[in-house]
C-alpha cells in the first residue's frame, strides 16, 4: 500500500483529534459538508424566482461564480490556518461566516447585494470544505479513513440529487429566501456539536505563530483575478478583448508577487514543499485533471439529454445523477483494492477505466436511448470513486498533523481550479463546434433558449449539440489520460505513508 515511515514526534505528527463522542463529531462534519454540498445545487433551481424578484438577469451567473471564486481562493488560506491554530477554531469561524452570509443573502434587496453576500458565504464555505476533509483524517487512523470518506461522499451524492428538488420546492411553495435561511438551523446544530464534542489535544508550547497575512492577501487577489478571467472570458466578453487581456496580465503580475512574498515568508500560506514532494505534487495535478474532466458530465450532459434525447429537465437530471449512486459505493470499497496493490495503482485503474468510458460516449448511437448515457455515467461514477478516494486518503497519510490541513487544501484547490478551467475550456470547445455546425449562428445560450420553446430543438440543432458534447467528452477523456500519465510518471510507486500507533 505504501512505504511506511515511523511515527514522528508529537510536535510534528500531532495526535488524532480527540472527542468524547466521535459519532457526534462525525455527524457535525456531515452536516457541515451538507451545507457546502447543498449550496452548490440548491440555488440553481430558484434562479427564475430570484431574477423575477430582484432583477439583474445579465449578471445572475455571478451568484455561482462569486461563490466559487471565494471558496477556491480561500482553500489554501484556511488550510494553513488550520495547521497553525488547529481545526476547531477554523471550522467554527468558517461555519459562523457561512451562516452570516446565508442570513445576509436572505435579506438581499437587489442582485448586486445578493452577489456580494454570496461571496461572504463562499468565504465561509472554503473553511467548511477543506477543514471537514482534514478533520476526517485526524479522527480516524489510516485503516478506518475510507469509512468516513465514504460517508462524506454519500453526503455529496445525496445533495446532488436532493438539492435541486429542495430548491424547486422552496422557491415554488415558500419563497426563494428560504433556500438560504434553511442553512441556519443545519449550521447551528453542526456548530453546537463541534463546540461541545470536538476536543483537540494540547500541543507542545510554541512561539507565537506568525501568520502570513501578506501572502494570504496576495493569494486571494491572484486567485480572484485569474478565476474571474476564466469564468467570464468568452461569456461576458471575448477572450482577446481588453478586459480579458487586462485580467490575465494582472494575474501574471500577481503570480510573480505571490512567489516573491511566499519565498520570503517565515510561514508561507502555500509552502514550497507542496510542489517539491512527488506524492503531493502528483496528487494535486491528478485531481486538477479530475476537476477538468468532471465538467463534461455535470455541465453538458443535461443539455445533451434534453436537446438530443428529448427528455424533460427532471429526467435529464436523473441521467446525470446515477453516478452519485456508484461513486460513493466504489469509494467505500476501494480500500480492499489499495490495501493489496497500493494507492497509486488503484487510482491508475480507476482513471484508466474512466478514460475508456469517456471515449465511449462519442460512439453512442444517434439519437440513442436514455439508458445508454445513464449506464456510462453509472460506470464513470464507479471508476472515479476508485480514483479519487485512494489519492485523498493516500496523500493525507504521507504527512503529519501539522501539514495535513495545507496538503488537503492544496488538493481541493487544484480540483476546484480544474473545474473552473474546464468550464471555460470546454465551453469554448462546445461553442466552436456549434458555430461550425450551425453556420456561425449558434452557441450554448441559443441552445438553452431553444429548449424552452415548444419544438425548439430542430434536427439540425440536435445533431449540432450531439457533436459539441461528443467533442467535450473527447476532451474530458484527454484530461483523464493526463491524470493517468501524471500518476505513472510523477507519483512514486508506493506512497511514503506515516504509520501511527492506531495503525
Amino acid at each position: 500500500m505504501g512505504r511506511t515511515r515511523p511515527a514522528v514526534p508529537d510536535a510534528a505528527q500531532g495526535p488524532a483529534a480527540g472527542t468524547d463522542k466521535r459519532g457526534a463529531v462525525v455527524a457535525a462534519l456531515m452536516l457541515s459538508m451538507a451545507l457546502a454540498a447543498l449550496d452548490a445545487t440548491i440555488v440553481s433551481t430558484a434562479v427564475p424566482q430570484i431574477v423575477g424578484d430582484l432583477g439583474g438577469f445579465s449578471v445572475f451567473s455571478w451568484l455561482f461564480s462569486g461563490y466559487l471564486l471565494a471558496v477556491t481562493v480561500m482553500l489554501p488560506v484556511y488550510g494553513k490556518l488550520s495547521d497553525t491554530f488547529g481545526r476547531k477554531p477554523v471550522l467554527i469561524a468558517g461555519s459562523v461566516l457561512f451562516m452570516v452570509g446565508s442570513l445576509l443573502c436572505a435579506t438581499a434587496w437587489n442582485m448586486a447585494a445578493l452577489i456580494a453576500f454570496r461571496v461572504v458565504q463562499g468565504l465561509g464555505g472554503g473553511a467548511l470544505q477543506g477543514t471537514v476533509q482534514t478533520l476526517a483524517a485526524d479522527l480516524y487512523p489510516l485503516k478506518e479513513r475510507p469509512k468516513i470518506q465514504a460517508k462524506l461522499s454519500t453526503v455529496w451524492a445525496t445533495s446532488a440529487v436532493a438539492g435541486p428538488a429542495l430548491g424547486g420546492v422552496l422557491a415554488a411553495y415558500a419563497d426563494w429566501r428560504w433556500i438560504f435561511l434553511i442553512n441556519l438551523p443545519i449550521g447551528a446544530v453542526a456548530l453546537w456539536l463541534i463546540v461541545r464534542h470536538l476536543h483537540e489535544p494540547r500541543r507542545e508550547p510554541v512561539p507565537r505563530p506568525r501568520v502570513d497575512w501578506a501572502g494570504a492577501l496576495a493569494v486571494f487577489a491572484c486567485g480572484g483575478v485569474l478565476l474571474t478571467a476564466l469564468v467570464q472570458g468568452g461569456v461576458a466578453w471575448g477572450w482577446l478583448s481588453p478586459p480579458s487581456t487586462a485580467l490575465l496580465g494582472t494575474g501574471v503580475v500577481l503570480i510573480v508577487a505571490v512567489v516573491v512574498i511566499e519565498r520570503r515568508a517565515a510561514e508561507p500560506i502555500i509552502p514550497g514543499w507542496v510542489w517539491r514532494r512527488r506524492t503531493i505534487a502528483a496528487v494535486n495535478l491528478a485531481c486538477g485533471a479530475l476537476g477538468l474532466l468532471m465538467v463534461a458530465p455535470t455541465v453538458f450532459l443535461p443539455t445533451y439529454a434534453q436537446a438530443v434525447l428529448g427528455l424533460g429537465p427532471i429526467a435529464a437530471g436523473f441521467v446525470l445523477s446515477v453516478w452519485t449512486l456508484s461513486w460513493p459505493l466504489s469509494a467505500a470499497l476501494s480500500q480492499h483494492v489499495y490495501r493489496r496493490i497500493g494507492f497509486r495503482n488503484t487510482a491508475m485503474i480507476g482513471i484508466g477505466t474512466a478514460t475508456v468510458i469517456l471515449l465511449a460516449f462519442p460512439f453512442l448511437p444517434y439519437p440513442g436511448e436514455p439508458w445508454q448515457p445513464a449506464l456510462l455515467m453509472l460506470l464513470l461514477g464507479g471508476a472515479l470513486g476508485l480514483f479519487q478516494l485512494p489519492l485523498l486518503v493516500g496523500v493525507q497519510s504521507t504527512v503529519g498533523w501539522a501539514e495535513r490541513g495545507t496538503t488537503t487544501a492544496s488538493v481541493l484547490f487544484c480540483r476546484q481550479t480544474g473545474q473552473t478551467l474546464g468550464a471555460a475550456l470546454f465551453g469554448a470547445v462546445a461553442n466552436g463546434v456549434l458555430a461550425a455546425r450551425l453556420g456561425g449562428a449558434g452557441d450554448l445560450d441559443a441552445v438553452t433558449r431553444a429548449l424552452d420553446e415548444p419544438g425548439g430543438a430542430s434536427e439540425e440543432l440536435r445533431r449540432a449539440v450531439a457533436a459539441a458534447v461528443h467533442s467535450v467528452y473527447f476532451g474530458a477523456a484527454c484530461a483523464a489520460g493526463i491524470a493517468f500519465l501524471v500518476l505513472l510518471l510523477v507519483a512514486p510507486r508506493r506512497f511514503p505513508v506515516i504509520k501511527t500507533p492506531e495503525d
